[in-house]
């Protein structure tokens, strides 16, 4: 296995996947950057430690250290926007979600380099998330990928206002079962945390890619505000972002989402009658 590529392997039917909570800067990459703080900026701080329990649940799960920086493995790899019309970060980022730039006057990749990194990372990445769910949905007849996401709650660039705490997104109802999208948002009911479905955020290309209820392989997104487990600053800056993590200021929302895991992995197994 890559080095930059994490993978824990469990038997139940559910894969919970990170891929932006990787912070590595290749040096043949980092050279090139405008500054590394921005190019760490927007990774889903902390996420895989607020899904600590899957392992526990006999959940795989599939991490890439690497930066979303260096290349989003969360993108259509054509390059094609996930969201026409609206604001978002391309296979390859040049600028932040703010806006800034990432790369020295010069420096962004191009065809040649983002063809490159594809091969280097996002197709390892991909084979092996494949290769995890078929193993899994052939064990068990259905298998739940559930992509593991966060963001600051405020970027204006992105969208308006103050995003929910939870925004579940299955593509609109295309990506998995009505019955499991359900099953998900009646375990994120809590007084203390605002939801939403497929709002702003509706799945990324994984979610896209992989969801097929047909072939009972059900993938959904799950984006959290930053603020349902961090303290957001106003102004993030490299002083300041990101604040520690707190165990116990996050065990909150953790435990929301250790529901919803097992929400997903109750339906999963619902298709063979086994608990």
């Amino acid at each position: 296995m890559n080095g930059w590529l994490e993978v824990q392997r469990g038997d139940a039917p559910l894969v919970v996947s990170f891929p932006h909570t990787g912070t590595d800067l290749p040096s043949d990459i980092a050279t090139r950057l405008a500054s590394t703080w921005l190019a760490r900026k927007d990774a889903d701080w902390y996420v895989e430690r607020l899904y600590a329990m899957a392992l526990a649940l006999g959940a795989t799960t599939v991490r890439t250290t690497i930066s979303r920086t260096v290349i989003d493995v969360n993108r259509d790899p054509s390059g094609a926007s996930l969201y026409p019309g609206q604001a978002t970060t391309e296979l390859c980022p040049t600028c932040t979600f703010d806006g800034e730039p990432l790369y020295r006057e010069g420096q962004a990749p191009l065809g040649a380099d983002i063809a490159e990194r594809r091969t280097r990372f996002f197709e390892p990445y991909h084979a092996t998330l494949a290769a995890e769910l078929e193993r899994l949905r052939a064990r068990h007849g259905r298998v739940v990928l559930y992509d593991a996401h966060s963001i600051r709650s405020r970027v204006p660039r992105l969208f308006d206002g103050e995003l929910p705490h939870l925004n579940l997104g299955t593509n609109r109802g295309a990506s998995c079962a009505p019955t499991l999208r359900h099953a998900i948002e009646r375990a994120c009911e809590d007084a203390h945390f605002s939801r939403v479905t497929d709002g702003r955020f509706v799945g990324g290309w994984t979610t896209r890619h992989y969801g097929c209820p047909e072939r009972e392989v059900h993938a959904v997104q799950m984006e959290l505000a930053c603020r349902g487990y961090l303290d957001e600053p106003v102004a993030p800056g490299p002083d300041n972002w990101p604040p520690p993590f707190d165990p116990n200021r996050a065990a909150p929302l953790s435990a929301v989402l250790q529901r919803a895991l097992t929400a997903c992995l109750n339906f999963a197994y619902s298709a063979t009658g086994v608990a």
